[in-house]
């Protein structure tokens, strides 16, 4: 699963209003691939959805192709034990979660048919928290 290899801080400010506000200024044209899948709504995306999301897709397409995961999850996500009172702290980090914003480009897919591509985009957006829609290069 992915993660990174070392952080600064342990633990971040949520800041749950602010990284979700607005819509992507980066990361929001296709770069690589010939379609790409992107994101309508904002979101944390987690590195378990992601995951399941890339196994969904490079299963379909049957390891035909290729396949740009254009989310890194770089927050750490911190959660408080079941039952327990308040104060004693912030909780332990339980995962790491990306910021998807509406515009997002998320995967790319390239070497495959359109409506195979569309398909896979198709699989890999039902593992997802957010709307998504499939779009082809050139018509963003």
């Amino acid at each position: 699963m992915l993660s990174p290899k070392r952080t600064k801080y342990r633990k971040r400010m949520r800041r749950v209003g602010t990284s979700l506000r607005g819509r992507a200024t980066r990361g929001n044209k296709i770069s690589f691939g010939e379609y790409g899948l992107v994101s309508l709504e904002a979101d944390w995306i987690t590195a378990r959805q992601i995951e399941a999301a890339r196994i969904a897709m490079t299963r379909h397409i049957k390891r035909g192709g290729k396949v740009w995961i254009r989310l890194f999850p770089d927050v750490p996500y911190t959660k408080k034990p079941a039952e327990t009172r308040m104060g004693k702290g912030k909780g332990s980090p339980e995962a790491w979660v990306a910021v998807a914003k509406p515009g997002t480009v998320m995967f790319e897919l390239a070497g495959v048919s359109r409506s195979l591509a569309e398909s896979a985009m198709a699989l890999a957006a039902s593992k997802l928290p957010v709307q998504t829609k499939f779009v082809v290069r050139g018509e963003i």
